[in-house]
Parts: structure tokens; C-alpha cells; sequence
């Protein structure tokens, strides 16, 4: 069959002759096999059944070698059926001919899964959060709930000028650490932090309290066109995101509402440990690099260094 340009889905011609191409493997294998078993046989002298034996089996492994290089040949022509899934009429996005220019059935399926996933840890957490729920009776709430005020949550609005304060300082105590301060949008903080010529990192803060975090590496571009800090693509390399996902870690860890500027300054003391990102040497297994990565991880008390795999 001429090779030539394929029409998007299955070809139906070169998935019927692949058929025929594995029927004629299977046939050439069971040749070999039928030659082994019977061996050296019908000859008169010890030389021509050897000889007979050795000319029919390169016959029969030629054969195979053949069939398996059509075989392998028809399958690139085949071409990849469309996915299908049981997402109801939404399956008929997928016989859309520009696939390519409006790949809308894909980022349905991937969705569907993210979805899926999604409400099945949230399951898991849910049990486990029932597990630890506290055992109070009603009377028990009532007098807790009269003798204790309730605390009101000052921290969350804490003026401009305090945080610019608090960030401040922390620029003050590393000196291999600039941070730099903006307000784009209203009184939400954000800040650009550059440690040394390792990285740089995007944090966005809700007053005094840490949103999100991005890491990146020193020469990559920070800014979106219109000059604003991007603070939703991720690091072109692995090793800075698996540094942003041990960041959102440590935001995690770093949880003191009652003193914000703490929990601030305990993170920059951590995200300063990556001075020697490339430099230090995993703490457990003693090498710099593990599946071409260096240690990405830092232990919270200690900040010691340990590969991702390491630190178990």
C-alpha cells in the first residue's frame, strides 16, 4: 500500500492489513516452533539433518524478522482512534476534524479526571477530619461560649504601613535577599524576592498572611507584557518546581494567625536556605544530584538539605 497522507482517525485499509500482517507473524512463529520440535530428522547422515536443520530454522526466523518489520510498518499507518469515554452527547466533540485547533473533548476528559480526583480525596478528608472531631455535649458548648469572648480577627486587616514595616526588616536582616514591595491591585502585597543568583520567587500576600508562592529560576523572565508580576505560570525547569511545591509546603507548616509577622519571617528564613541550592549536598545519602535533580527539600526546623526521595 502507497504511503501517503493519513485522514485524521483510524486508516480502516491499514488496520485491515495489519490484521493479515499479525496472522502472518503468528503463522511464521508457529513454523519456528514446528521446526524445533521436530528436530533433525528425514537425512541420512549426521551432517545433512544438521545441516537441513540449521537452513530450515534461519528460513522460518527470516520469515518472522518479515512479518514483524510489516507488522511494525502498518501499525505507524493505523493512525489513534479517538478517545471515548462515557461523557454522553459530549462524546461527539471528539469527531471534530481540527482536533488540533479546538481541543475541546480532550480538556473536557481531563476536567472529567481532575473532577473525579478531586472529589475523591476530598472524601478522604473528610473522614479523616469526622476522626478528630471534638465530643461536646450542648451544655458544655453553651457554658464555653459565655465565658470565652470571641476573638476578633484583627490580624486580617492590618494597615499598609505595618506590613511595609515588617518587610522591611526581614530585607534588613538577609543580606543575600532583596524584596521588593508592590501594590498593583489595592492593599494585597505582592513581593518579588531575589536570593542571590540562585532564584527568584513571587509571593502574594493577603495583608500579612502568605497566598501563594512561585518559584523560578534567576534568569527566567518574571513579568507578564503588560509589566506585571506573572504570578500563575509555572518554572520552565523541574528542579525550581519542585522548589515552588515545597514552598506551598512550608506555607502550610508556617501557621501562627495570632502573629503573622512570625510566620513571615520564619518562611524568608527558609526560603533562605536555598542560598546553596546547587552547593550543599543531600544530609542522608551524601550526593548533589538524584535523577539529575539536586536536594530540593529543606527540613522546616533544622533547614538541611535532603533529596525529594531522601526525606521519607
Amino acid at each position: 500500500m502507497a504511503e501517503g497522507v493519513l485522514s485524521p482517525g483510524v486508516n480502516l485499509e491499514a488496520f485491515s492489513q495489519a490484521i493479515a500482517a499479525i496472522q502472518a507473524l503468528r503463522s511464521s512463529v508457529t513454523r519456528v516452533f514446528d521446526c524445533l520440535k521436530d528436530g533433525m530428522r528425514n537425512k541420512e547422515t549426521l551432517e545433512g539433518r544438521e545441516k537441513g536443520f540449521v537452513a530450515a530454522l534461519q528460513e522460518s526466523l527470516h520469515s518472522v524478522s518479515r512479518d514483524l518489520g510489516e507488522l511494525e510498518r502498518l501499525s505507524n499507518l493505523v493512525g489513534k482512534p479517538s478517545e471515548n469515554h462515557p461523557l454522553h452527547n459530549s462524546g461527539l466533540l471528539s469527531l471534530d476534524p481540527v482536533q488540533d485547533k479546538t481541543p475541546l473533548y480532550s480538556q473536557l476528559l481531563q476536567a472529567y479526571k481532575w473532577s473525579n480526583k478531586l472529589q475523591y480525596h476530598a472524601g478522604l478528608a473528610s473522614g479523616l477530619l469526622n476522626q478528630q472531631s471534638l465530643k461536646r455535649s450542648a451544655n458544655q458548648m453553651g457554658v464555653s461560649a459565655k465565658r470565652r469572648p470571641k476573638a476578633q480577627p484583627t490580624t486580617l486587616v492590618l494597615p499598609p504601613q505595618y506590613v511595609d514595616d515588617v518587610i522591611n526588616r526581614i530585607d534588613r536582616m538577609f543580606p543575600e535577599m532583596s524584596i521588593q514591595l508592590s501594590r498593583p491591585n489595592g492593599t494585597s502585597a505582592m513581593l518579588l524576592v531575589t536570593l542571590g543568583k540562585v532564584l527568584k520567587v513571587i509571593v502574594v500576600m493577603r495583608s500579612l498572611f502568605i497566598d501563594r508562592t512561585i518559584v523560578k529560576g534567576y534568569n527566567e523572565n518574571v513579568y507578564t507584557e503588560d509589566g506585571k508580576l506573572d504570578i500563575w505560570s509555572k518554572s520552565n525547569y523541574q528542579v525550581f518546581q519542585k522548589v515552588t511545591d515545597h514552598a506551598t509546603t512550608a506555607l502550610l507548616h508556617y501557621q501562627l494567625p495570632q502573629m503573622p509577622d512570625v510566620v513571615v519571617r520564619s518562611f524568608m528564613t527558609w526560603l533562605r536556605s536555598y542560598i546553596k541550592l546547587f552547593q550543599a549536598p543531600c544530609q542522608r545519602c551524601g550526593k548533589f544530584l538524584q535523577d539529575g535533580l539536586p536536594p530540593t527539600w529543606r527540613d522546616f526546623r533544622t533547614l538541611e538539605a535532603f533529596h525529594d526521595t531522601c526525606r521519607q
